[in-house]
This record gives C-alpha cells, sequence and structure tokens, in this order.
C-alpha cells in the first residue's frame, strides 16, 4: 500500500476515535477489532507495514495497549512480525486458502440450512448486500464490489445466530480479504458472484434453504479453485513474512 494509503487509514481510525470523544483506551480487544475491519474492508492491504506510534495515536490507545492488540492480530495470522521491518499485513498463500475454504464449506452452507437465526429481516441484510455490491459495480466501484461480497458472506453467518460465529466469521473475512489481494484483478474475481448471491437471495426468499446451502457450497468449491488456479495468486515461499508467521 502507497504511504497515502496508510494515511487515508489513520485518518479514518482518528476520526473514529474523535466521535467517541476518547483520548485513551485501555482495551487492546478493541484496537484489535478496529485494525481488522480495516483489513476487512480492503483499506489495509498485504505487505503494508503499522508503525506503532503513528497507529497508536490515530485509534486512542497506548503502545503496550496497540502491542496486545497487534500481538492478537498476528496470532490471528492477519498481521506477520518480520525482521528488520517490525509488523506487517499477512499475505497468505495457497495453504491458507484451502484451509480458510475449508472452515467456510462448513460453516457457510450449514448456516443457510439449519441456522436458527433466519428472519426475514437477515434475509433482507443478505439482499441488500446483493443491491450494494450492484450498486458499487454500476459506479466503477470496484473496491466496493469487494466489500458488499464480503458484508454478504458476513450475512450468511449471522443466520447461525451465534456470536461465536460471528467472530469466527470476522478473522475469516480479513483473511480472505489479503487472498483477494494477491489476485491480479480481485474486482474481475467478485464480480461474477454479484448474481450467485443473488441466486441464494431468491432461494431463500422461496423458503428453499436446502437448495441455498447446496449453492453456497458449490460456489465456494468454484471460488477456492479459482483463487488456487489464477496466475496473480502467491505462494506461501513468495511472502517475505511467511516465516516469522
Amino acid at each position: 500500500m502507497a504511504t497515502s494509503g496508510f494515511d487515508d487509514v489513520l485518518a479514518t481510525l482518528d476520526a473514529e476515535r474523535r466521535a467517541r470523544r476518547a483520548v485513551m483506551s485501555t482495551s487492546a480487544e478493541r484496537a484489535a477489532r478496529q485494525v481488522r475491519e480495516e483489513v476487512v474492508e480492503g483499506r489495509l492491504r498485504s505487505g503494508t507495514r503499522l508503525p506503532e506510534e503513528r497507529l497508536a495515536a490515530a485509534i486512542g490507545v497506548s503502545r503496550n495497549t496497540l502491542r496486545e492488540a497487534l500481538s492478537q492480530l498476528v496470532a490471528e495470522r492477519i498481521l506477520v512480525r518480520v525482521p528488520h521491518r517490525g509488523v506487517v499485513v499477512a499475505t497468505p498463500g495457497p495453504e491458507d486458502i484451502r484451509d480458510l475454504y475449508a472452515v467456510r464449506m462448513l460453516v457457510e452452507p450449514a448456516a443457510l440450512a439449519h441456522g436458527s437465526g433466519l428472519s426475514d429481516r437477515r434475509v433482507e441484510g443478505l439482499r441488500a448486500a446483493v443491491d450494494e455490491g450492484r450498486a458499487a459495480l454500476a459506479a466503477g466501484d470496484l473496491e466496493g464490489v469487494g466489500s458488499a461480497n464480503q458484508h454478504f458472506h458476513r450475512a450468511v453467518v449471522a443466520l447461525a445466530g451465534s456470536p461465536r460465529l460471528d467472530a469466527l466469521m470476522d478473522l475469516l473475512l480479513a483473511e480472505m480479504r489479503l487472498v483477494f489481494h494477491s489476485m491480479g484483478d480481485p474486482a474481475a474475481f467478485h464480480t461474477p458472484y454479484l448474481e450467485e448471491n443473488a441466486r441464494i437471495c431468491d432461494l431463500l426468499e422461496a423458503d428453499d434453504r436446502e437448495g441455498a446451502a447446496r449453492h453456497l457450497a458449490g460456489y465456494l468449491a468454484r471460488a477456492r479453485d479459482h483463487l488456487l488456479s489464477a496466475p496473480g495468486s502467491r505462494t506461501t515461499a513468495d511472502d517475505p513474512g511467511s516465516d516469522a508467521r
């Protein structure tokens, strides 16, 4: 990420801090959540170095609290410690992709088929994510297409009605956004899946939960294979921080 991009992230975090009217906080979890969300939304990209002093000031935490938060994110495989560079945003490799999709293919179709949190409101949330993606595509906002897809899959897992699975999905989505950044053209990857997402909504609205789950399972398998075969995908050996992960 260019320096200006990281400056934009700092400005966003600083604005959030000012909105809370907070100067300092002892919450490492909150700091970790904010940094993680910057990854999920695509604003923090693979390889970005995170200078502690500037980041701590933007979030409104002490450097000790920030270090605790960064250590948590390293344990989550979202960040890595690289000799002579410090903490940087991770670059997932092929084994990470296989593992991420193994988890997603267990969790997401099951949430569609059996989740106890299914409601009209939550189905409306899925449809809103589809509409968000279509609007972003029409506006030429290709990063927005990727973000809308993230929001759709977060809403899928919310159908399970489980805060623990919601928290797990936040971790998966952060790693997935980094996977998508390894593609030569992540927007071209996401765009065909917009209508796949719409089809899942159609099936849920028709009360065909099993059909929606089968459709998503097939779609996730195709997406995994697409990512693994993409010319722009990186191997773990290509990642200068992989041995520190």
